[in-house]
């Protein structure tokens, strides 16, 4: 059985000395969350992760869940897992404190979505959705939803998800056709199908709250003309000074889907036929709150890439250290035994370090982000603010992608490493695989993350997205080639980061003319804006090695191997960002020439 342990030196090193999350601190709100504070509660996560969710990770995949009788029952031990979950205050570890939260930093909670994916992706979804929910309503619902709904969704008494994809469309949401009727008291009566409904059904919760995404009578067409409402499987009443479920909705499971991968979590089709449902924010406006959830959603898969990557990277180098095959090139390593252990050969290595460069790069990337949604909440500067939510909201979509689409990539290359046992589902690498392709698919395809990048947030007022990520990058290297010890970092990061620009206003120059030419290069575009981003912080964490190695004792050896694994991604992988530079600059044409008939 595959292993995982919480990588809690390397997550504090982050944290700590690269990105000062003690910073928090000293936001309104956050006055508790200092460095102490989130180390204990980063130990209690390892705790949790490794003890109780991990070891449900593999015998969960094999048995899945069950759908009887209009009911869904998750595996064996799930339950048991959530309970420990929600009375552990996880559910609500960023909710906030008026709603029965901790209200910790989101920051935090990025890092504790990393640890769940990696020890239990499956089990993950189920508090992730809610999260989404709880953002939702705490952000577009009125001051009832807000009183019934989150101190449920906080205490995970009661969980949530996110209903939008029907059967004849999935990206464009512009397409659906679920309806919403006028009810007695202001409520809404909801008709129709939605599919791919992450825990739309389960045993783990007293109730399941429902975004559902519908049209009302006069709804114009397209993405203009939805709503969004709120569905309980139960409606809500109260009892004895309390909200508790009350009566069946007219919502329920029809099937469950049999998939690849994360086959503890259910996927579900969700029927409406009548349903109850009561209407967030204003009507045909719902995509404003929706967007609130999915964005939410995207940054949360995210870091199930990076965590499903971790997983599998670390049991590849168990594995490698063990496994005795051949001798190294340069002469035998261990000539007490029969054979040297796999790890001294050159493309195990690389495969390897390609896995621990993109955990420890993406890591430093998407905590950055996490602090950054903290400081646009609560900073009190509206400039500080406007520029972390420029920053946020212009790395969603490349972490969404980059990181799903490298979690696939490190969990392949794991699998090589176990050579034929990689194959074999004892050893846990082919579940890794399956579980995690789905991250590239669901809460927008990567490709749609690209066009999302170059159509939408490229060219949002002017490139001032864009300014809060090349401004800082570029005062980084002028200010860091002084350095004579920066400069084997900081001269290809320089190099890297020259080909974005040119690649940035060659899009925007072509895409004004001819947007087929921004939505070729989209792809290439977003992965070139990717590992400039990953170079920025490993020449930043080269950086910190560099000034913390002398006189560090102990952890010499923990600096050192940052140094090094910083410089196989400057050396071995940023330099991709040339290929792809002269891919984008080719242009639409070797894509759109060929005729569709001759495919």
């Amino acid at each position: 059985m595959p292993s995982y342990k919480v990588p809690l030196d390397d997550i504090r090193f982050v944290l700590h000395e690269l990105l000062d999350a003690g910073q928090l601190a000293q936001l309104p709100g956050y006055e508790e969350a200092t460095p102490d504070t989130v180390d204990a509660i980063l130990e209690e996560a390892a705790r949790l992760a490794e003890n109780e969710l991990a070891p449900l990770n593999q015998p969960g995949d094999e048995e899945g869940c069950r759908f009887e009788n209009g009911v869904v029952y998750t595996p064996k031990g799930f339950k048991e897992a959530y309970r420990t979950f929600t009375e552990g205050g996880w559910t609500g570890l960023s909710a906030d404190p008026a709603f029965g939260g901790q209200g910790m930093p989101k920051a935090v909670n990025v890092v504790i979505e990393e640890v769940l994916s990696a020890a239990n992706s499956s089990f993950g979804m189920y508090p992730g959705l809610s999260q989404g929910a709880y953002n939702a309503l705490a952000a577009y619902g009125d001051d009832r939803q807000k009183a019934t709904y989150l101190p449920k969704l906080a205490d995970g008494t009661w969980s949530g998800t996110m209903c939008l994809t029907e059967p004849h469309c999935g990206t464009d949401l512009g397409l659906i056709r679920t309806k919403a009727e006028p009810a007695a008291d202001g409520a809404w009566s909801l008709t129709g199908t939605k599919i791919f409904i992450s825990a739309g059904e389960h045993d783990l919760t007293e109730n399941i709250i429902h975004l559902v995404l519908a049209r009302l009578p006069d709804a114009p067409p397209g993405i203009k003309g939805i709503s969004l409402f709120v569905v309980p499987k139960f409606l809500p009443k109260e009892e004895g000074g309390a909200v508790v479920a009350g009566a069946r909705n007219g919502i329920a499971c029809g099937s469950i889907e049999h998939k690849m991968g994360i086959k503890a979590s259910s996927t579900c089709v969700m029927n409406l036929d009548g349903a109850t449902g009561w209407l967030v924010g204003e009507k045909h406006k719902g995509m404003r709150a929706m967007f609130v959830m999915m964005n939410t959603a995207r940054l949360g898969v995210a870091m199930q890439g990076l965590g499903i990557a971790d997983v599998a990277y670390q049991n590849a180098v168990a594995y490698a250290r063990d496994r005795l095959q051949g001798r190294a090139l340069s002469g035998p390593k261990a000539p007490d035994k029969p054979a040297d252990p796999i790890i001294v050969h050159p493309d195990v290595r690389k495969n390897l370090l390609t896995g621990k460069a993109f955990v420890e790069g993406a890591r430093a990337l998407g905590y950055l982000v996490g602090i950054n949604i903290d400081l646009y909440t609560r900073h009190p500067d509206p400039a500080v603010r406007q520029g972390a939510n420029d920053f946020v909201s212009l790395m969603t979509p490349i972490l969404k992608a980059y990181f799903t689409d490298m979690g696939l990539e490190v969990a392949v290359r794991s699998q090589q490493v176990l050579g034929g046992h990689g194959y074999i589902r004892e050893w846990g690498m082919e579940q890794f695989v399956r579980d995690a392709r789905i991250a590239q698919i669901y809460e927008g395809a990567n490709g749609i993350q690209a066009l999302d990048l170059v159509g939408r947030k490229m060219p949002q007022d002017m490139g001032r997205l864009l300014r809060s990520f090349f401004h800082p990058v570029d005062a980084f290297i002028r200010e860091e080639a002084e350095d004579a010890a920066m400069l084997e970092f900081v001269g290809p990061l320089a190099k890297a980061f020259g080909k974005l620009q040119q690649a940035t206003a060659w899009i925007a120059q072509k895409g004004l003319k001819d947007p087929e030419e921004a939505g070729a290069a989209s792809s290439d575009y977003l992965k070139l804006f990717a590992l400039v981003a990953l170079g920025w912080m490993w020449a930043r964490m080269a950086k910190v090695a560099l000034e913390k190695a002398p006189g560090a004792g102990d952890r010499a050896g923990f600096y050192d191997a940052k140094l090094k694994t910083a410089r196989f991604f400057i050396q071995r992988m940023l330099p991709e960002t040339g290929s792809l530079f002269i891919q984008i600059m080719a242009g639409k044409a070797p894509l759109m020439a060929l005729e569709a008939e001759a495919f």
